[in-house]
């Protein structure tokens, strides 16, 4: 889902991030603040204060998905779900779990805790902004917290809209999963009203691109696509879990992966390695065991004039968990590190040792097998 990401603080245990597209957002939310909403809405003041106060409700902004995200989180850990991190992103922010909710109960809760934190801090900032006015506060400030007040009950509103994977569908699923029983029936038709939603979305986006409104046709329309492909891979990547369940790494893995010598020169690595293989990141193997991971990217540090003086091993780093696995690893947790990094191989490890390779695709072939024979438990 995401590109490159920064790490910018860690709150109650879980590391807040943010997405390269946020950058995008947030100078979006400051031009429209300081150029359209503020100057409509709060007159009087000079061209420079609009911009902050553009600035502080894009941190406002910031603050609030955030403590939405935070309140999914913090419900997720109470139900044991491991949570990753919170990332936001152009479409505002997520909280990366690699699992499913245990129960509806917990998915219930764990959903209905983000539109109720919204909820909260749109009360919260227009009681601020009351406040401010009769204590006489300079204007300017009143004006940012009835607009964070607005936003923060316009998002809540809006993820309650029972459209998987916004809230309410994850509430709608929830409800339908405890009704049945059955979470794959369950995401389907959750997901299915989101994928639908998604349509409108995107049709309302074009038909407000023809009556001229054409940025927020056009954002209507990114929301849209976004929503109808979010709803259509949450049921793909569950009907994958599913599948995949109880199967073990060593199942997948092939057992005599391409490796490379830490005394090959990086002329050889390059020319001997990528180019023949098409791989990315090549295990580094000493003495029989795992002495570390090179990437292409690694090797693209280094100057094309000084690849003949470097060798493998000077540039080689250590192999992190997110590209190593046990062999009986569950395959579904493989594939919830494959999701979450964005990495096709991982590297199946037993200590020191380089037992094999796992690829995405050797899992996708199996799964496709397993799903045209249905040999799998609904």
């Amino acid at each position: 889902m995401f590109g490159n990401r920064i790490t910018l603080f860690r709150l109650l245990g879980f590391e807040v991030r943010i997405d390269a597209s946020w950058v995008i957002l947030a100078l979006l939310v400051t031009w429209s603040l300081a150029k359209g909403i503020f100057p409509g809405s709060y007159k009087g003041v000079s061209e420079s204060a609009y911009w902050a106060m553009g600035a502080l409700g894009a941190l406002g902004l910031f603050f609030s998905i955030i403590f939405h995200e935070l309140c999914h989180s913090l419900v997720a850990t109470r139900y044991g779900i491991p949570v990753k991190g919170i990332t936001l992103f152009i479409f505002g922010g997520v909280a990366e779990m690699d699992d499913e909710p245990p129960s509806a109960r917990a998915e219930f809760f764990m959903a209905i805790a983000g539109p109720l934190s919204s909820f909260f801090l749109g009360l919260a900032f227009h009681g601020i902004s009351y406040a401010g006015r009769q204590l006489g506060w300079p204007g300017t400030i009143p004006a940012v917290t009835s607009y964070l007040g607005f936003i923060n009950l316009l998002l809540a509103s809006f993820n309650l809209i029972p459209a998987f994977p916004l809230d309410g569908g994850r509430v709608l699923r929830s409800l339908l999963w405890g009704w049945k029983g059955n979470l794959r029936w369950a995401t389907r038709i959750s997901s299915g009203f989101g994928s639908a939603f998604g349509v409108v979305l995107m049709l309302l986006g074009i038909f407000s691109i023809f009556r001229g409104n054409f940025i927020g046709g056009l954002w209507w329309l990114m929301i849209g696509f976004f929503l109808r492909n979010a709803a259509q891979m949450s049921y793909s990547q569950l009907l994958a879990r599913k599948v995949l369940e109880g199967e073990k790494v060593r199942r997948f893995m092939v057992t005599e992966p391409v490796t490379v010598s830490r005394t090959l020169t990086l002329d050889e690595f390059v020319n001997d390695y990528v180019y023949r293989y098409h791989y990315k990141l090549f295990p580094v193997v000493s003495y029989g065991r795992l002495a570390g991971c090179i990437t292409v990217r690694q090797a693209a540090e280094i100057p094309r004039e000084n690849w003949k003086e470097h060798t493998v091993g000077e540039i080689a780093a250590p192999c992190t968990p997110d590209i190593t696995i046990g062999p009986d690893e569950d395959a579904v947790r493989a594939l919830a590190i494959m999701s979450r990094t964005g990495n096709s191989r991982l590297l199946v490890v037993e200590g020191e040792r380089l037992l094999g390779i796992l690829t995405l695709k050797d899992m996708l072939q199996f799964l496709s097998l397993k799903l045209e024979l249905r040999d799998w438990k609904a």
